[in-house]
């Protein structure tokens, strides 16, 4: 059935030649018998119908997985791309609002009865789907009650997810679906969480469904009022950004934030032979300085990025975190073949230094 605001806007019905014996136990549960089907047609003509009778519209079944992937595995078998249908399972949302004392079970027939359709499910496919149009449609009315309004929401609907929750979803409205860094505020302005994402909206978005079980994250959410977002160039940047704001406004919920002194730095110094070092603590002493980053290991693939890139700088095999500028290697033909020989055996060098060739 293809159905539009209650309105039956088509109908489409056919068996299908199984090419084989239908099983007996198929028979009784259906009613269905290999005289009925010699005359259908095969599945490389009745599936094709389906999906272009079905185009541009939501899938809505009863345990539509399992009836999901038996087309998409027909629709596969026949070298045909699943056209990747917005699929609605009835079996889901009645599991999160149909309580016990209702019905006994989450079973189509059951629901059936409680909601009073005006179809008898009987295993037959045209019938159940009339059976689900009414079903589904007394549960989006359930629903509905509880702020669910969009597609997404429905099909994420869950009842762990408490209203004042789902009401805080708008906050993720108008946010841009690119990398970058996001913050939530409270209503002062004050930032309480800091995070980073491939795509801002999206994640900010899963705060306000069931994927988010941190009781702290959701404590966190019934006081945040808005959502800054920083779009950032890439993954990098984005991590950086986070770790400055977190070092800056020490963030209640954020967990690295009780630890800000963590942070490592990238040095290169100002001098005729610069030198790159992993610091703790950013000075004014003229020198570049990159970071934070959140842990070593990061700052060390920092500096390999650096000197994959940039061919005139030798580093060794391992980088030492210092206190202090480290002393430089000699700029000398000897020198770099010491580095090199240091990197090939694996030996570890306490003087984390760069040099640049002259």
């Amino acid at each position: 059935m293809r159905v539009r605001g209650g309105q039956v806007l088509g109908e489409f019905q056919t068996l299908v030649n199984p090419g084989q014996s239908i099983p007996a136990f198929i028979s009784v549960l259906t009613g269905i018998t290999d005289s009925m089907v010699a005359g259908s047609p095969r599945i490389d003509q009745a599936l094709p119908a389906f999906l272009e009778f079905a185009h541009d519209s939501v899938l809505v079944a009863h345990n539509a997985p399992f009836d999901v992937t038996f087309l998409k595995t027909a629709t596969a078998g026949l070298g045909l791309t699943w056209p990747g249908f917005p699929v609605i399972d009835t079996v889901h949302l009645a599991r999160q609002l149909v309580s016990n004392d209702e019905a006994p079970n989450r079973k189509l027939s059951s629901l059936a009865t409680l909601f009073g359709a005006t179809q008898t499910p009987d295993h037959r496919a045209l019938h159940d789907a009339r059976a689900t149009v009414d079903v589904l449609h007394a549960l989006i009315a359930r629903v509905g009650n509880l702020g669910v309004h969009t597609l997404e929401e429905l099909q994420s609907y869950t009842s762990r997810v408490t209203p004042a929750q789902r009401r805080k979803r708008v906050l993720a409205a108008g946010l841009p679906n690119k990398p970058g860094v996001y913050v939530f505020k409270d209503a002062t302005g004050r930032p309480l969480y800091v995070g980073t994402s491939v795509d801002i909206r999206r994640r900010v978005s899963s705060y306000f469904t069931a994927s988010e079980q941190r009781s702290r994250m959701a404590e966190m959410v019934a006081i945040a009022a808005e959502v800054t977002p920083i779009v950032c160039g890439s993954g990098l940047e984005a991590g950086v950004r986070e770790l400055r704001l977190i070092a800056e406004h020490k963030p209640p919920y954020n967990r690295r934030s009780k630890r800000p002194e963590k942070a490592v730095w990238v040095k290169l110094t100002v001098e005729r032979f610069p030198r790159l070092s992993i610091v703790r603590a950013v000075r004014d002493d003229g020198a570049t300085y990159a970071g934070p980053f959140g842990s070593r290991a990061q700052a060390e693939a920092a500096l390999e990025a650096l000197h994959d890139v940039l061919p005139c700088v030798d580093a060794p095999a391992r980088w030492s975190l210092v206190a202090d500028p480290p002393v430089p290697w000699p700029n000398s033909a000897s020198a770099a073949h010491r580095a090199r020989a240091s990197r090939a055996t694996g030996s570890t060098s306490r003087s984390p230094t760069a040099r640049t060739t002259p």
